[in-house]
């Protein structure tokens, strides 16, 4: 039998970029159909947004980021963000790949890596067509999708679903209703995926 893995996640965190690729190689391996929910941090389950953060435990955030970046050999453009656009209706776009039948993970990464890897504005539709575009797809009809009632009612339940199964963070792997909150957390779900479920 498949399995299937939930996947939580957002264009806008750092954290997703990081591990998408390594969480992609993982479901590979074992063959595991990934599920994807794009959704926010869930505030009323207890994330916090980095910017509501004490100084101290942002100031390690951002080293902890650069450490994961570099161990997953990832490009990572922290500095010269400040002035970027919401990335929130980026999201929207691959929504509409994926009740499409498009390659959202082709446009998912393509976008993280434009924010992340190039600290590129991708909140500004402008900005965001030409990586899109450039990433083979069409750039003009995806958003024109992005406003349609369809696209709203998965976001919908897909911050329902996320919240009613516990979920706060991004991003968050759900895998025979055991959750795995962040992308060093794969290891252990690489094993509950082999059969070995650590509870602890």
């Amino acid at each position: 039998m498949t399995q299937v893995i939930d996947y939580f996640f957002g264009i806008g965190s750092p954290w997703a970029y990081i591990g998408f690729d390594a969480f992609l190689e993982v479901a590979a391996r074992h063959k595991a159909t990934v599920q994807p929910h794009l959704i926010p941090l869930i505030e009323e389950n207890g994330a916090i947004y980095s910017r509501n953060r004490p100084e101290a435990r942002r100031a390690y955030w951002l080293r902890d980021l650069r450490r994961w970046a570099s161990l997953r050999n990832k490009p990572l453009a922290l500095d010269n963000r400040a002035g970027l656009s919401d990335p929130t209706p980026a999201g929207r776009l691959v929504v509409a790949a994926q009740i499409d039948g498009l390659d959202w993970i082709a446009l998912t990464r393509a976008l993280q890596t434009a924010l992340w890897g190039r600290a590129d504005d991708i909140g500004t539709q402008e900005v965001r067509a030409a990586i899109v575009s450039k990433a083979g797809f069409d750039a003009a009809r995806l958003e024109a999708r992005a406003g349609d009632a369809d696209i709203q009612a998965v976001l919908d339940a897909n911050f329902l679903r996320a919240k009613q199964a516990g979920v706060f963070g991004i991003p968050t792997f759900r895998f025979e209703d055991e959750l795995y909150w962040g992308q060093d957390s794969l290891p252990f779900l690489e094993r509950h995926l082999a059969g070995e479920r650590l509870v602890a």
